[in-house]
């Protein structure tokens, strides 16, 4: 490592020079510079005493009883040991099942990797497939982890947004993906939940497809939708056989949050690719929460159907809420649990936040998702009922003072 000399370190990594405790240490690796120098992402904290939290992108349910006993059934049952480090083959066809596609051929098993979460499966795919140079196309504004791990892989993001009627700025689009060896997508959209139409899939197909450019969709919320029939995933576009990557999370469909069981789904390669990349990271997941993870996929949609129509309760909540905040302007998602709003000040949006923080409230700030978030607040109604109205109403004076 850049900074360590031959005189304090032996051949064998033993320190040998005598005396105190040395100051000048190495610094970190150029990844971890890389990563500092993009990242907008903010850690989770604990909600401080006295406050409510507007901010967290977790669903306030615990796991689903039924989900927690399968769990101890399974410890029970001796699931203490190393697994296959793709994931147990249960799972992996269970899911092969579930997102293979009528009139197309059948996902199997080996297009399945089974991850450490979403963001473990985001990582594995990205570094698998992003060299040092690479240009990778992002949404902006869109969850930060995507800039965070193509800057780890040592490339450069380029950026599209949407025009004023949620649709995508084909322009820019277009201009993005030019050099791209990679477009990432989030959608239902975190932050502002929007969905990509049948129509916007078409297009970036198409403008794609000279490249031949891999697309990997994140579709965490897919299962928070608020008007059916209205949601394309990225395995629905016959445009991007053979193309598409699907990356899934057990998190928000199931609130499993804490249990980190996600997956990918996408061509062979990429998927043997993105599997020696979690081996080398993270080796072996859990047994015993992929063994919870197959009896939520065949137990779960009552949880699932129940947990949206509750979520629908509370967009309505924060909606009227916030139709008492005249200053901000904000659109109804489509889908996930969040209200991306706009205020009127040329306030730095961090700024925004920890007055919000200093009044009782917590909220994200809209540069956490890109250049394009600025002057903007992102808010979750993912909490109950009671505190959305209480942390709306603590945020009023705030934004009214700006």
């Amino acid at each position: 490592m850049a900074g360590k000399t031959a005189a304090s370190i032996t051949g064998e990594g033993v320190v040998t020079a005598p005396g105190p405790a040395r100051t000048d240490v190495a610094g970190p690796a150029a990844t971890v510079r890389r990563i500092r120098a993009s990242s907008l992402r903010t850690p989770i904290t604990a909600t401080p005493d006295g406050t409510v939290s507007l901010a967290l992108g977790e669903p306030s349910f615990d796991t689903p009883e039924f989900i927690r006993r399968a769990m101890a059934e399974a410890l029970a049952a001796g699931a203490t040991h190393y697994c296959d480090q793709q994931g147990i083959v249960e799972l992996r066809e269970a899911l092969a099942r579930k997102e293979s596609r009528p009139g197309t051929a059948a996902l199997s098993a080996h297009e399945v990797l089974v991850t450490h979460g979403g963001s473990g499966g985001l990582a594995a795919a990205i570094l698998a497939l992003v060299d040092p140079g690479d240009v990778v196309a992002i949404e902006d504004p869109t969850f930060s982890l995507y800039a965070d791990l193509v800057a780890a892989a040592g490339g450069t993001v380029t950026t599209f947004g949407r025009t004023a009627d949620g649709s995508l700025d084909r322009d820019e689009l277009r201009a993005a993906v030019r050099a791209a060896s990679l477009v990432v997508v989030c959608q239902p959209s975190n932050p502002t939940g929007r969905v990509l139409s049948a129509a916007d899939w078409a297009f970036l197909a198409e403008v794609t497809q000279s490249r031949g450019t891999l697309v990997l969709s994140d579709e965490a919320y897919s299962a928070l939708v608020y008007q059916e029939s209205s949601f394309t995933s990225v395995l629905d576009v016959p445009q991007l056989a053979g193309r598409a990557i699907l990356c899934q999370t057990f998190s928000k469909t199931y609130a499993m949050t804490g249990w980190r069981l996600g997956y990918l789904v996408g061509p062979r390669p990429v998927i043997d690719a993105a599997a020696l990349v979690q081996r080398t990271l993270n080796g072996s997941l859990n047994t015993a929460v992929q063994r919870a993870g197959v009896v939520a996929l065949r137990d779960g949609e009552e949880s699932v159907r129940s947990m949206l129509e509750i979520y629908r309760h509370r967009r309505d909540v924060m909606r009227e809420a916030l139709a008492g905040v005249p200053e901000l302007r904000w659109q109804v998602p489509d889908g996930a649990f969040y209200f991306f709003c706009r205020y009127p000040a040329a306030v730095p949006s961090v700024q925004v936040a920890a007055m919000a923080r200093e009044a009782g409230v917590l909220v994200r700030p809209g540069r956490e998702f890109g250049s394009r978030g600025e002057g903007h607040i992102r808010l979750s109604f993912a909490a109950a009922d009671e505190v959305i109205t209480e942390g709306v109403r603590r945020l009023a004076p705030v934004i009214a003072g700006l």
